[in-house]
């Protein structure tokens, strides 16, 4: 923990866990996060700009009682850490696809009345944001770099759809807020690490269909071999048809008779 850089982790923690790899799409909303962009083409975040703004989001979270926090996480890259955080810190959290009139429609199943909005990816979660607006409801959006900005009161700059990315950003809110609740009075009581927070609280396929391009998770899952298995079938299933043809002359028969 480095106060004088004012970063909540080292440096190389952030690195490591990508937090800085964008996309190599860049929105006019978030030019100003962006730190340069690679040859290959991937917008890279300021991670100084990231890191501020995370510790300005714990700041905001801890003004509010747990109850009144919601966590709004449509992916499953999102989801499991942002259970986990609701967990340690006794906010609510939205899993999976969040339901046009959750914010809106009193009659509604799962009707809710946030004091403050946290979303993981502005692109999913929009109406979620939108319903905020209407109710006054301050957010706060983990953003990449292809994100827009609109309605979003505390922008966090990140990587918002890689899994480890997502576990830090999630074990330094839960750290954080746990700090402001007075849970903990150091960093050496959280005993929670990252790996606590890339955890899956259920085997789901998803996250092959959800994952990002700039993942080093998604690019191994691509180079497994798969097709080899593929192959073999069909020559199993070209045997099948011989018995088929006794069928028929059965029929013939009885037609003659």
């Amino acid at each position: 923990m480095t106060e004088k850089s004012g970063m909540p982790v080292k440096q190389e923690v952030l690195l490591e866990a990508g937090v800085h790899i964008g996309t190599k799409i860049r929105t006019n909303d978030m030019r100003h996060y962006i730190f340069k962009r690679r040859d290959d083409g991937l917008y890279i975040l300021d991670l100084r700009k990231s890191a501020e703004r995370l510790m300005d989001a714990a700041k905001m979270l801890a003004r509010y009682q747990p109850q009144d926090i919601w966590v709004v996480a449509s992916r499953v890259y999102s989801s499991n850490p942002a259970s986990k955080f609701a967990e340690l810190t006794g906010a609510n959290i939205v899993r999976g696809r969040f339901v046009p009139g959750t914010m809106t429609n009193m009659n509604i199943k799962g009707f809710m009345e946030p004091k403050i909005l946290l979303v993981c990816d502005p692109k999913g979660e929009h109406e979620a944001i939108a319903e905020s607006a209407k109710n006054g409801v301050p957010v706060i959006a983990l953003c990449d770099t292809d994100n827009d900005t609109k309605f979003i009161d505390l922008v966090i700059p990140i990587n918002n759809k890689g899994k480890r990315s997502l576990a830090l950003i999630f074990f330094i809110l839960s750290r954080e807020l746990l700090m402001s609740q007075n849970k903990i009075k150091s960093y050496e009581e959280f005993t929670h690490d990252i790996g606590y927070f890339e955890q899956l609280l259920m085997e789901e396929k998803k996250p092959a269909v959800e994952e990002a391009p700039a993942e080093p998770e998604s690019v191994e899952a691509a180079q497994q071999p798969v097709e080899a298995k593929v192959e073999e079938k069909p020559a199993q299933e070209a045997k099948a048809p011989e018995p088929a043809e006794e069928k028929p002359k059965k029929k013939h028969e009885k037609k003659e008779e």
